[in-house]
């Protein structure tokens, strides 16, 4: 089954996995606590707006995997003090759906929200995760592995992820049975103290 790019979201490890039939030629790159998909030096050039961007952004109050430019202000409305809902929720209401041909999801979540976020309700480290599609807004807590995908499984869904570190989730995810993987990236940890790993295709 082909579902597009997709997140995976729990309270103390995530990932992200590019999957796509028509841009193929890209490669996840992290610096810093960052993980930017970008096109790999002998991808054809494209004018697409939607090829290149952050997939992974860790903040003070938790780590942000999503399949867009959305990424960076849900990352700085966290670093911010916005709570973990409302900074997901207003990107994605701002920016709503990719204006392609296909009206593409955006897709996020937040891990390791901190246990002091008033919307979460764990005793430990959180997670919200959330979509903005044509026809919802969905944004909400989670406390098991919950995925979320541009296509099919465009609703949070429970996901059975075993990896427990970043560089074990980032090769989950990418090894993973939904058809036609790029590459992908993993994080864990809490608030303050985050792991992130990439995973790319021929690794």
């Amino acid at each position: 089954m082909y579902v597009g790019r997709f997140v995976v979201v729990s309270p103390e490890v995530g990932a992200y996995r590019v999957s796509s039939r028509s841009f193929p030629n890209r490669q996840a790159v992290q610096r810093d606590g960052t993980v930017t998909v970008e096109p790999t030096p002998d991808a054809p050039e494209t004018d697409n707006p939607y090829i290149s961007y952050n997939g992974v952004r860790v903040t003070e109050r938790g780590a942000v995997v999503g399949n867009g430019s959305h990424v960076d202000p849900i990352a700085e409305k966290l670093e911010l003090g916005y709570p973990a809902r409302d900074a997901i929720a207003e990107p994605l209401l701002s920016l709503d759906f990719e204006k392609d041909d296909y009206d593409t999801p955006r897709v996020a979540g937040i891990v390791g929200v901190d246990a002091a976020d008033p919307t979460t309700t764990a005793d430990g480290p959180g997670a919200v995760i959330g979509t903005v599609r044509r026809d919802a807004l969905l944004v909400e807590e989670v406390t098991e592995p919950t995925l979320v995908a541009t296509y099919e499984e465009d609703s949070p869904t429970a996901f059975d992820l075993a990896a427990t570190d970043a560089g074990g989730a980032a090769r989950e995810v990418y090894d993973h049975e939904y058809e036609h993987a790029v590459c992908s990236a993993g994080v864990a940890g809490s608030a303050g103290e985050f792991d992130v790993a990439v995973h790319n295709g021929g690794e």
